[in-house]
């Protein structure tokens, strides 16, 4: 297999670390003279011959004549042997016995969320490719290509978060190509090596997990509850025998919701987190049913936004899951802390991405994003300077204070609009008393509120975009678990009407996530509303809201390299 090993640089130059063992070797083939060592074989020769015609015949500096001219230049350092394609005595052409591996996991690329279709192509055709220098060539290029694609799916994801919305602020994991090949080339078990490449997170496994016995879990679902009125206490349905039976309560003559089911639903509702009234209404009728019905679409598109997130989230780390309008504190993946939040409403969308918290703010400004200035607050300090100082706002120009009395309303407009707008520290402060900064483009943090009568509620998608924190003391004082000189009371003393600012040792990684299925204690899914429709765009993205379409799809795939798969 060494003689594999310089081809593999070859085929693909890439993107990012996989395996850092293998950077310096790489550098160093990198940076040394380009060598063409002659073929020393049959099918090395029409390897060459190939490559030779690609590269002399593409236009120069081109995007074809540049990839033509990486190929041959990889491949004539090592004779142009190829990386997967075997020679018999008689001429025959075969995959190898690595190949042969990799092509198995092709096959079963479905247990993982993706496609065969993508990697089992028409090109992967070997007794097409016998004898003509062009097919022999592109068959070894394809498959390299190929198995390259399964391991960027495999390890980043098939679809670019940005295409199925601008919010969706993920930069993709960086797989670097060579080092990948390189030991995909030197090791006895290449399925291994990019099995090695899928994330670890315990949702992604939990998540595999249940797709492959999806099916079969479908009949594990609980007696569903029929839709209708929201039951109150006192009140008669035809439902409560139905529930009396869900909750392991004696039966009872009649169908009165009564007090010992009121209780058991009180007990429910605490259990998931949600309104505690004891009524059944729609949110807590959806939990009873588990949740918005799953598919396995749901279950993949979930599976592909866990390939977007970092493989290391932060051994401490705040975890706010936009859907489930809900923060956690964990250590080493285990839950600290966890409070209710209020993210942004489907016009003002909390966008998804990673940072980290390096400040607190006690007593914070609300520094008016422009968004909301030119929308809200210029039309109405235009018809009404006093607008300003009755919501306690300071009106800057060139960043100092100025009197709205003093401006010429009549020659600003809401799109030419040449000041900004803060509002000061105090309890209508718009911000709170506390937040939490991770300086990021979006100008969206973690903060306290005065409108605390939103966090009662199941559904929470009311901001502007920024994540609002229920309970804002205790997550201070959660946060800064680890930090010896920053507690709860500390914070607390510094309340007052002077902003000011506290900058933790270290620093916190926060992700800002969606995810419509989680993993409860138990290992049971479950599964959230698509506030903001990401979950349904990136179905469609994928291919998977026609999946009666997908096995014909796979099906005409699989026969163009059926042969590899033969002993």
């Amino acid at each position: 297999m060494n003689k594999i090993l310089v081809c593999l640089v070859a085929a693909l130059a890439g993107v990012g670390s996989a395996v850092p063992a293998s950077a310096q070797d790489v550098a160093s083939l990198a940076a040394g003279p380009v060598i063409i060592a002659p073929a020393q074989t049959p099918l090395a020769q029409t390897i060459k011959a190939g490559l030779a015609a690609a590269y002399y015949g593409a236009a120069k500096d081109s995007a074809a004549y540049n990839e033509a001219q990486r190929l041959y230049f990889f491949y004539g350092a090592r004779h142009f042997e190829p990386i997967w394609l075997d020679e018999a005595a008689n001429g025959e052409v075969s995959f190898s016995a690595p190949a042969q591996q990799i092509l198995k996991l092709f096959a079963a690329a479905e247990s993982e969320g993706l496609r065969p279709s993508d990697y089992l192509t028409p090109d992967l055709d070997v007794a097409g490719a016998k004898g003509d220098p062009l097919k022999m060539a592109a068959l070894e290029t394809a498959f390299s290509g190929a198995t390259l694609r399964y391991a960027t799916h495999i390890y980043t994801g098939r679809i670019k978060p940005s295409s199925v919305s601008q919010l969706l602020d993920v930069a993709p994991k960086q797989l670097d190509d060579t080092a990948l090949l390189v030991q995909l080339a030197s090791s006895p078990d290449p399925v291994a090596v990019i099995a090695a490449l899928e994330p670890t997170h315990p949702e992604f496994l939990a998540l595999k997990a249940a797709l492959a016995t999806f099916d079969e879990s479908q009949t594990d679902r609980p007696a569903q509850i029929a839709a209708g009125q929201t039951l109150k206490p006192g009140m008669s349905d035809p439902r409560v025998p139905v529930l009396r039976t869900r909750f392991e309560l004696p039966t009872a003559e009649g169908s009165v919701y009564d007090d010992a089911l009121v209780e058991a639903m009180k007990a429910f509702q605490t259990s998931l987190d949600l309104d505690v009234d004891g009524v059944m209404g729609p949110a807590t009728l959806a939990a009873l049913n588990g949740g918005t019905p799953l598919t396995k679409a749901d279950i993949i598109a979930n599976m592909e936004r866990w390939r977007w997130m970092p493989r290391d989230l932060g051994q401490f780390n705040v975890f706010v899951n936009i859907p489930e309008f809900r923060l956690a504190i964990s250590r080493d993946g285990v839950e600290e802390y966890t409070t209710r939040v209020v993210v942004g409403t489907v016009k003002n969308q909390t966008p998804v991405f990673s940072d980290s918290i390096r400040h607190i703010v006690v007593n914070p400004y609300w520094n008016v994003p422009s968004s909301i200035l030119r929308g809200e607050i210029a039309p109405a300090v235009m018809r009404n300077p006093g607008y300003i100082d009755s919501h306690n706002y300071d009106l800057l120009y060139n960043g100092s204070p100025i009197s709205p009395w003093s401006v010429d309303w009549s020659q600003v407009s809401p799109s030419n609009f040449p000041f900004r707008v803060r509002q000061r520290p105090g309890a209508g402060n718009a911000l709170g008393q506390i937040k939490f900064l991770f300086p990021n483009k979006h100008d969206v943090y973690l903060h306290d509120t005065p409108s605390k009568s939103l966090f009662s509620r199941d559904f929470r998608a009311y901001s502007h975009g920024c994540v609002r924190v229920m309970n804002p003391m205790e997550f201070a004082d959660a946060l800064m678990a680890n930090e010896p000189n920053i507690s709860r009371a500390s914070l607390e003393a510094m309340f007052g009407s002077s902003e000011r600012w506290v900058n933790p040792e270290k620093q916190i990684p926060v992700h800002i996530a969606y995810f419509t299925i989680r993993v409860e204690a138990d290992g049971s899914l479950r599964s959230f509303g698509d506030v903001y429709g990401h979950n349904a765009k990136l179905i469609s993205a994928m291919g998977l809201d026609a999946p009666d379409d997908i096995p014909e799809i796979v099906a005409e795939a699989v026969p163009a390299a059926a042969n590899a798969l033969s002993p």
